[in-house]
């Protein structure tokens, strides 16, 4: 992927974290899922006062899958204090790297800023060793 694109899709992923329902822990994530096709859908993370919710990287993920694609070549993830600029890395969670392992592959791109420069990721790099749909291929 050139480095515009990466660019483009952070900047889609910081506009997303302005929509973050985040009253309890103040922490604003917003991501950025790019499509083989070129479609880019966005999400934010989602609190509830159970103490669960939903990922920003899952939000666009589901998204995309409702809407019947099932095709992505990248990720962008930005978050950090709501109201500020990111300034650290925001990795995604154990629990979103998962979700991404079962519609990517291991070179799936996963783009990530800590405010001044965009860091890139493979699947197979956040998530060595992975268990996806192909360990289940014939079992069922």
């Amino acid at each position: 992927m050139n480095e515009r694109l990466y660019e483009t899709l952070m900047e889609r992923a910081k506009e997303a974290r302005k929509a973050a329902y985040c009253p309890y822990s103040g922490f604003a994530v917003g991501a950025a899922l790019l499509c083989k096709d070129g479609t880019v859908y966005t999400g934010c993370n989602i609190e509830v006062a159970a103490l669960t919710g939903n990922c920003a990287e899952r939000t666009a993920i589901f998204k995309a899958v409702a809407d019947g694609r099932r095709e992505f070549a990248a990720i962008a993830v930005a978050g950090g204090p709501k109201g500020q600029e990111p300034d650290a890395l925001c990795a995604p969670c154990g629990v979103c790297r998962q979700v991404m392992r079962e519609f990517c592959g291991p070179d799936f791109e996963i783009l990530m800023t800590d405010g001044h420069t965009v860091h890139t990721a493979t699947l197979a790099g956040l998530l060595p060793m992975a268990f996806g749909p192909d360990n289940l291929e014939g079992g069922g």
